[in-house]
């Protein structure tokens, strides 16, 4: 089986963290968005991943290497492939064509999910979906009687049903997919200037191909400051719950302190006179004195002291002193003044 990762976009809502960094690569729970998502792909998938391929923007060598590696550590060969202009769903996905053979999933890399990757033998894909309240702002699947996808809606005004698609495919038959991709772009199938990939799937459902809609039961997003920090909460405690949270590494220092569980403290991590937790990510080399924090995601290499923290995210690199705020302070940035 081959996975299919589209992550050209840079992540506006989610500046100024996706300034320095890429959004797929930006940590939940101490593993960048891009790792935890192809990890539970491969880890319910019930058959082997051959290669995963990142599509990615012109992100740069070390985004690269850091992607492969990912791949790599998943029993996977990695691969990059580009998506030089936005031009849509179903172009991004094509960036990808020469491994869009046999299984394929095609997995947005925006959010986390949890969900079984196994395709129902009486199908030939599944479309995961999630039921939504509203769903006027997103892309909704239509379904018969027995469940088959007959047709898609994108952001209905009138009622025409709740499952709305969230961005990761299943695919038993990538070439077919393939095919269907390119006879967009061949035919300029496009909207807005984009060519999106429900058009190709209702292309396929038209002439006969079975899609199904899958059951999600987590959908996390990361989409801005304030969800990305939910979803590190909660994908704390799903590690948890499994038995997968990983212990305080023994290279991190924690003097005079509590650590609330569940948190995940990287290499190097000193804690100091501190209360840290519950929901805290602190990345490698981290430096927090004479705080609490809790509700928070803080990057590698930073330095928070004085300061009471909930909700807050903090980039690499960073200081935050004694200025209690929700905050959401970028890369090699500066909060409060500093105090012995």
């Amino acid at each position: 089986m081959n996975i299919i990762i589209p992550m050209a976009g840079r992540g506006s809502r989610l500046r100024p963290h996706t300034l320095t960094v890429p959004k797929p690569l930006v940590p939940v729970a101490g593993k960048p968005i891009v790792e935890r998502l192809v990890e539970d792909i491969v880890r319910t998938a019930h058959q082997g991943v051959d290669n995963i391929v990142f599509v990615t923007g012109q992100f740069g060598e070390d985004v690269e290497r850091d992607l492969i590696a990912v791949a790599e550590r998943l029993g996977a060969k990695g691969h990059i492939r580009y998506q030089e202009q936005p031009l849509g769903t179903a172009h991004a996905i094509l960036c990808g064509q020469d491994f869009l053979e046999g299984p394929v999933v095609v997995a947005f890399a925006d959010t986390l999910f949890r969900a079984n990757f196994t395709i129902d033998p009486e199908a030939d894909g599944v479309l995961f979906c999630q039921k939504i309240e509203d769903p006027s702002a997103f892309g909704v699947v239509v379904t018969d009687d027995t469940g088959t996808i007959i047709d898609y809606v994108e952001k209905p005004q009138e009622w025409v049903g709740d499952l709305a698609m969230i961005g990761m495919y299943a695919f038993k038959d990538g070439a077919r997919l393939r095919k269907e991709l390119q006879h967009l772009i061949d035919h300029n199938i496009a909207r807005g200037g984009e060519y999106q990939l429900p058009d190709a799937l209702r292309h396929m459902t038209q002439d006969g191909v079975k899609f199904i809609p899958g059951e999600v039961s987590e959908w996390m997003d990361c989409g801005n400051k304030a969800v990305t920090v939910e979803t590190n909460a909660r994908m704390l405690s799903i590690l948890e719950e499994e038995g997968r949270l990983d212990a305080v590494p023994a290279s991190a220092r924690v003097v005079d302190s509590v650590i609330l569980q569940p948190c995940h403290l990287g290499k190097g991590v000193v804690v100091e006179r501190s209360v840290v937790g519950p929901h805290v990510t602190l990345g490698a080399g981290t430096v927090v004195r004479d705080a609490r924090i809790q509700n928070a995601l803080v990057a590698g290499d930073s330095l928070v002291q004085h300061v009471v923290i909930d909700g807050a995210m903090v980039g690499a690199h960073a200081a935050w002193h004694g200025t209690p705020e929700d905050a959401s302070l970028g890369d090699y940035s500066t909060l409060g003044n500093p105090r012995s």
